[in-house]
Order: structure tokens, then sequence, then C-alpha cells
């Protein structure tokens, strides 16, 4: 079960999987991100959760899931012993803006409004908005964006995101305007009950971790 993402400076990542995955297992759920990083409170270890298959980004993952995920891999990583140093456990979904990472994830998601950030310009344009379409036979991501259709090959792509067309604003639907500029959420009325990123935390210390806190937004 690995993660779509990773980043796991000074960390065993081998001996790290095989204490996250059985939890994760036991929960139903797949990882999508696992990034040991610092923020200004010092080591964080964040992880963001999916279920499978789903293709309605955070569908599913539930504070309280979120919460129940934490408390179970703070006792086996303090059991493992496998991270000495104080840190935190963060554990959420990736959003309602999630990114995309592997080829799988343009197929899954397809139907669904995407921003994609080219590694270099086309026609003028290294960012693109618009529907993804799955994928070619040659592989490449197929994106209609208006009237126009692009066929993106993986190699090209440096970074692509979901985003929510929210639809026009109040003051551009007076203007006439065809719609706003799609907006990202991480929660909201559309996802009442999705957890927002990073909902649980765990705060670790050496082999101890205090009982996991939730966070609303």
């Amino acid at each position: 079960m690995p993660f779509a993402h990773e980043r796991l400076p000074g960390l065993p990542r081998e001996r790290l999987l095989e204490i996250l995955e059985p939890v994760l297992r036991a929960h139903g759920v797949e990882g999508v991100e696992l990034v040991w990083r610092t923020d200004a409170a010092g080591r964080v270890l964040e992880l963001t959760l999916e279920r499978p298959g789903t293709r309605i980004p955070g569908a599913g993952i539930t504070v309280e899931l979120c919460s129940d995920v934490s408390r179970d891999l703070s006792h086996a990583l303090d059991v493992a012993d496998l991270i000495p140093q104080a840190y935190r456990l963060e554990v959420g979904s990736p959003g309602l803006d999630r990114a995309l990472y592997g080829a799988s994830d343009y197929e899954r998601f397809a139907g669904q409004l995407a921003r994609v950030k080219l590694r270099q310009p086309r026609g003028g344009q290294r960012v693109l908005r618009g529907l993804l379409q799955g994928r070619d036979e040659s592989g490449a991501v197929l994106l209609s964006a208006g009237q126009e259709s692009h066929a993106l090959p993986l190699e090209d792509i440096e970074s692509a995101r979901l985003e929510i067309d929210w639809g026009p604003t109040p003051r551009a639907a007076a203007r006439g305007s065809g719609g706003a500029r799609p907006r990202a959420a991480l929660g909201g009325a559309s996802a009442p009950r999705s957890a927002p990123r990073r909902a649980a935390r765990s705060r670790s210390r050496g082999r101890r971790a205090a009982a996991p806190r939730t966070r609303h937004r």
C-alpha cells in the first residue's frame, strides 16, 4: 500500500511503511501523502488518507476516522520507537483540491475540474484549467478547456490538482460573466462530514504520545 507522494528525509522508509500499512488497512483507508517536515512548532509526520477507489476527494474521511487512525498510529509508532525525537502526527484528508500524482489519478478523477501546471509553456500558457477526460492510447492526459482540447504527456506535467467550480459569483453574474474562476476548498458545505486537512493531531515525545486532539475548521 504505497503512498502516492512521499517525502521522508532522514526516516527509514521501509520500516515506517511496515508500521503504517496494517493500521491503515484495518481502518479501510489508503494513504495519499506521507511527509516528514518541519514547521514553526517543530517536526511533523503528516499523512493524508482516502477511501479506496472513491472519485470524490475526501469522501468518507471524517474527523472521527482521522482521530481513530491517529490514535492507533501513535501507539504503533511509540511501540516501534522509530522516531526518537519529539514530533507531531497529523492525519487528515487531502482536501477537495487533492493533488494528482500518478497516471491512475487522471483516469480516476475524469470529468472533474483540474488545474495543470506544465514544465514548459504550451501556446503561451503554462497553467491550464479544464475538465479531465482520462488518458488516450498513448497515455497522455486529456484535458478539455473550453473550446480547446489538450493531450498532455505525463512527463510534460510539473504538477496538477483538482479544483472546485463554485459557479459565478454575484458580482460576476451581475456583469453577465460566464462564471467565476474556479476556487479550491478543503471542506465546507459540499462535504459536511469530510475531515479537513490535518484534522486529527497527536503530539509525540519520544516513545510517549498524548491522546489525539481533534481540530474543527
